[in-house]
């Protein structure tokens, strides 16, 4: 499987078109809906977020709700388009570039991609830059990964995602740590993007408003658990085949993360052998090989080991300040304030749920590259044919 996006923040929409997604799964739009909502939600976010109410629009590879195998195609309009398609459009008869000149962005924000893209593709506005740098092109990818998720409760996997920390604010670790499947697969339907704890939230909440209040923006952490993956889905003889390298990668590629662990992850950098490796049992009940303990995170050797899959990510704060840093403009390399650019305060929240659908992702491309990709029916088969034979080892 795999699939590629397009869109500016401002242009008229997002599309995306995704290739080798099995036939025969059922896909209800409004679940998609559902998740880009979830995106959009979460304390912190700016005033975009009141301008668009994003929606899919599937072009196709689906007919009367069911995939059919072939490329789905999806697009989600941006409703700011209105107030810039002068500057944002695409015909030359219909751009306005009088208006565009006046607004050309020379003032690059420090820690986001305006200079540095600038100076790549060789741009005189930032413009260019900014609008496809954008985290609002993370709406596909949710999108992406509402489908991925679909397909993956269909073999009895859940995913979701939650925020573990906002700036100071942290979740307790014995309140998300040990999830059941069945807590899991009810969180996975849910619409919650904060955290489990709600005394916690309200406290993230007064901290975020706080820093608003001073122009300034917010980072955190978030976790994505994944629940019911089977042993050996992914692979040791091929580094572009380690499973928890292409998690890795697809949760590093979200915006403004800036680290991703997986278990234990740093902290296994302090401990001893001894004290971080998981013990293996066996369950007679199960039929299957079990660890006591999930350091690892679910995954060993580039496989999944039948474990949770955790993931965690730190997402830098929001580059986009009020009260902005010092810069140099790109046309006479004078000192300047930063551009301002409308933005959200915090975003953690909202990185959650991409975090929770790139994994999703990642889970079903690793799951459909062993037990195929044809039609459901077969990857079922397969799926339990390969859990009876590793439970007569």
């Amino acid at each position: 499987m795999r699939y590629l996006t397009a869109g500016e923040s401002h242009g008229k929409a997002l599309t995306t078109i995704l290739e080798g997604f099995p036939a025969g799964v059922e896909i209800d739009p409004n679940y998609i809906n559902k998740q880009l909502r979830r995106r959009q939600s979460g304390y912190g976010r700016g005033g975009r977020m009141k301008i668009e109410k994003d929606k899919v629009n599937i072009l196709s590879g689906i007919r009367g709700g069911y995939s059919l195998g072939s490329p789905i195609a999806m697009q989600i309009e941006n409703k700011d388009w209105e107030n810039w398609k002068e500057i944002m459009e695409p015909e030359v008869q219909n751009y306005n570039e009088a208006l565009a000149k006046e607004k050309e962005i020379t003032k690059p924000r420090p820690g986001h991609a305006d200079l540095t893209g600038a100076l790549k593709y060789n741009h005189c506005d930032m413009r260019n830059v900014l609008e496809r740098a954008s985290a609002r092109e993370t709406a596909t990818r949710v999108a992406i990964g509402a489908l991925s998720k679909i397909f993956l409760a269909e073999l009895n996997i859940f995913v979701v995602g939650h925020v573990v920390a906002i700036g100071k604010e942290k979740l307790k670790e014995e309140k998300y740590f040990n999830l059941e499947i069945g807590e899991i697969e009810q969180r996975a339907s849910q619409s919650q993007v904060m955290c489990v704890d709600s005394g916690i939230s309200t406290r993230m909440i007064s901290y975020i408003d706080e820093v608003k209040g001073k122009g300034d923006s917010l980072g955190g952490i978030v976790e994505v658990i994944v629940a019911g993956v089977p042993p050996g889905i992914g692979s040791y003889v091929q580094w572009d085949k380690k499973l928890d390298a292409n998690i890795s990668a697809a949760v590093m590629s979200i915006q403004a993360v800036k680290g991703v662990e997986i278990g234990a992850g740093f902290s296994s950098a302090n401990s001893l052998g001894s004290l971080i490796h998981d013990e293996i049992d066996y369950d007679n009940e199960l039929g299957m090989f079990t660890r006591k303990t999930n350091r690892a995170g679910g995954i060993e050797g580039g496989m999944s080991n039948g474990e949770q899959i955790r993931v965690r990510a730190a997402m830098k704060p929001i580059p986009t300040l009020y009260k902005p840093l010092k810069s140099v403009d790109l046309r006479d390399k004078k000192a300047f304030p930063a551009s301002v650019e409308r933005s959200d305060c915090c975003a953690v929240p909202s990185c959650a749920v991409v975090a929770e659908a790139v994994v999703a992702w990642e889970v079903a491309k690793a799951l459909t590259e062993k037990f195929s990709n044809d039609n459901m029916e077969d990857i079922k088969d397969n799926l339990e044919n390969y859990i009876k034979r590793i439970k007569q080892v």
